[in-house]
Parts: C-alpha cells; sequence; structure tokens
C-alpha cells in the first residue's frame, strides 16, 4: 500500500488525498490552472491527466454550478482521486465530480470506447508531463509517469482536448515557458485566441512557468499577457493576487471575449 496524506486546499474548502513520497503532489500549479476556469454558471470541466483530482477538485470547489471529469491514465492516481472524492470533507462537492480512467493520448474509436466522447466539454484544463525525459530520473515509477514528457505529448493531449471540447469551448494548460512553440504548433487550425501568462518566482527572476488559454474554432490572435511574480522579495509570501488565486478567492479572466457556447 502506498503511505498517502489528506491534505487541505482553499482553506480547508476541499481536501485531497495524495501519495506520500510517490507521484505527483499538487500545489502552486494546479491552483494556479484551476483558477482559469471563469464562472459562467453550469458548464462541464475535463482536468486531462488529472493525478489525485486538485486541480478538477478545485474548479468544482470555486464554481458551484461545475460539473468536473477527472481523467487519468494510471490507475493508482485514479483510485487517489476516487478517494479523494469520498472524503467527507469533500460530500458538498461530490456529486458534481467524476473520474474517468482512460489514456488522454487515444484516438478515434479506442478514444470514445475509453469515455471521452466527442465535444461534452466546455471546457479542458490541463498540466501536462513537463520534464524531458533525460533532465531527471524520478524515483519512483508513478513520479516518472507524472513528470516525464514524452515526444510529441503537447499534439497528442490537445489533439484530444480539441476532440471532447464543444465548438467554442475553452483550453487552459499550465507548462514550463520553453515548451511554448510546440504548444502554438499543436493548436495549429484547432484553437486560436491564444492568451499566454509567464509566470516567475520573483521579479527579476526567469519564468518557471506559463499559463496557456485557447478557445476551439477562433481565429483571434494571439496575446502575451502582463506577467505573474509568485513571491514578494526574498520571503516566501505570496503576491496578493497569486495568494487570491491559489487559495480560490478569484478566477483568471481572459481578455478576448469570445462568445461563450454551452
Amino acid at each position: 500500500m502506498t503511505a498517502e496524506t489528506v491534505d487541505a486546499f482553499h482553506f480547508g474548502g476541499f481536501h485531497v488525498v495524495q501519495p506520500a513520497t510517490g507521484g505527483h503532489r499538487s500545489g502552486v500549479d494546479a491552483m494556479l490552472l484551476a483558477a482559469m476556469v471563469p464562472d459562467r454558471g453550469a458548464q462541464k470541466v475535463a482536468d486531462l491527466g488529472a493525478g489525485a483530482g486538485a486541480a478538477g477538485l478545485a474548479v468544482a470547489s470555486r464554481l458551484a454550478e461545475v460539473d468536473v471529469a477527472l481523467i487519468e491514465r494510471a490507475p493508482e492516481m485514479a483510485q487517489f482521486a476516487r478517494k479523494s472524492i469520498a472524503l467527507p470533507q469533500n460530500a458538498h462537492l461530490a456529486a458534481r465530480v467524476s473520474v474517468v480512467e482512460a489514456d488522454v493520448t487515444l484516438k478515434g474509436r479506442a478514444r470514445l470506447a475509453a469515455g471521452l466522447d466527442d465535444e461534452v466539454f466546455d471546457h479542458v484544463i490541463m498540466n501536462p508531463p513537463f520534464n524531458a525525459a533525460a533532465d531527471r530520473r524520478a524515483p519512483d515509477a508513478l513520479r516518472a509517469d507524472a513528470h516525464a514528457m514524452t515526444e510529441g505529448l503537447f499534439e497528442s493531449w490537445i489533439r484530444t482536448a480539441g476532440a471532447i471540447l464543444k465548438p467554442g469551448g475553452e483550453l487552459s494548460l499550465i507548462a514550463r515557458p520553453e515548451s511554448v512553440a510546440e504548444i502554438i504548433a499543436a493548436c495549429g487550425r484547432r484553437f486560436g485566441g491564444l492568451e499566454i501568462t509567464l509566470v516567475h518566482p520573483r521579479a527579476g527572476e526567469p519564468a518557471i512557468r506559463m499559463l496557456v488559454s485557447a478557445v476551439k474554432g477562433s481565429r483571434a490572435r494571439l496575446v502575451f499577457r502582463a506577467p505573474f511574480v509568485i513571491h514578494l522579495g526574498e520571503a516566501h509570501k505570496f503576491a496578493p493576487d497569486i495568494d487570491d488565486l491559489n487559495n480560490g478567492r478569484a478566477g483568471y479572466r481572459r481578455l478576448i471575449s469570445k462568445g461563450f457556447k454551452k
């Protein structure tokens, strides 16, 4: 049995069961990703590569009318997601969150057979593995699976996002800045209206993450938004806007109006 922890997010607004040492443990990345889903009333959101479900649960915690599907390939991580949903602390949102055990990279009939149907979701979020396979060797198989990037990863994940999104639906993702060219190429003709926000740990330091949003079928131009700075000075205290996003007090709205279709 894998040792596990139960961790609170959004000041106790929801909790997540996570592996104590192995696998991927969620934090600020997942909360920033979740904050990218706008408040538009009733909508369906898919969290691709959901792991234990932190980002998807954060969406459900902040937006009371949203249904969330946690899409996860690894059976052990999918089980952590199911445990998270079943926690008594999450009873207020459990009915709106489900787990689909499926490989995001599946195509065509195989994808449909796995339960990833065409044009079902209003919004797709994703936090794909972002380490090059040769960068660092993870100490366990679960963590390696969650962190190691494979060739063509963004193309396959964004292809699936485009298939399961309704026309006019939105894609949001968090990744490393060095993946920007690959992400733009993968969006191709599927998505437009890209908005990219670089995320810096502190003022004057290089960006370590970027937030990317796009609209299925849009032809709007690419926009680079004002950057985020996570920490103020040398301390570990969050900047006020980041603290609000991290704790579910605010969402990060798109600049481009797109005529949302349900």
